[in-house]
């Protein structure tokens, strides 16, 4: 029977371990006194990235060419409409069951929205996602990106999806402000005993 030598003997170091003592190194300088995800965060650049890719090979398989500028209306179209599901995902209380396995419920924080923790438990990976998904400034960008290859890819379907997102968002503004003059308007009566008679 032939005996396979190993590549490297086992106090020898391998170049993954040289790059993860690095990492380490570059970790522990970059934030010493709070743990910060470096790690987590780059899969998730890494995942952001793989989109992105994926958008430009889905617009070049689709032969479909890329618009020389984008209308203002659908730039303030999309705009609403990233700002709306964004908060939606990161924010509001009937979407915290795909925040759940990465975050931990706080308390409310207004309007059907809630404020939440990232878990400690899941790691450097599990940490970033929670961030990310509990984060709708961070989420605004995947966001963005996917409507930005949607229209180009799908323009109707995503002008549609967008239009009833700004939609949701104008009537949360119209809801807000309605409450507000309601209450205002409510307020002098209050602070008067003799309107009251």
């Amino acid at each position: 029977m032939t005996r396979v030598e190993p590549t490297h003997r086992a106090n020898e170091a391998s170049p993954m371990d040289g790059l993860r003592r690095r990492f380490r190194r570059l970790r522990r300088s970059y934030a010493p006194h709070e743990h910060r995800p470096l790690g987590g965060y780059s899969l998730s650049l890494s995942a952001y990235g793989a989109m992105v890719a994926g958008i430009v090979g889905a617009v070049r398989a689709s032969g479909r060419p890329l618009p020389e500028r984008v209308p203002t209306g659908d730039v303030v179209l999309l705009s609403l409409a990233t700002h709306k599901l964004s908060r939606m995902l990161a924010k509001d209380a009937v979407t915290s069951p795909l925040r759940a396995p990465f975050t931990r419920y706080r308390e409310p924080i207004g309007h059907a929205e809630v404020a939440e923790d990232v878990r400690a438990e899941h790691g450097s990976a599990g940490h970033a996602v929670g961030e990310l998904l509990s984060c709708p400034f961070c989420l605004a960008m995947w966001i963005a990106t996917a409507f930005a290859g949607g229209l180009v890819l799908a323009p109707r379907a995503t002008r549609l999806a967008a239009t009833a997102l700004t939609a949701v968002a104008a009537s949360d503004f119209l809801q807000l402000a309605y409450g507000m003059a309601k209450d205002a308007a409510d307020s002098p009566r209050r602070a008067d005993p003799d309107q009251e008679r």
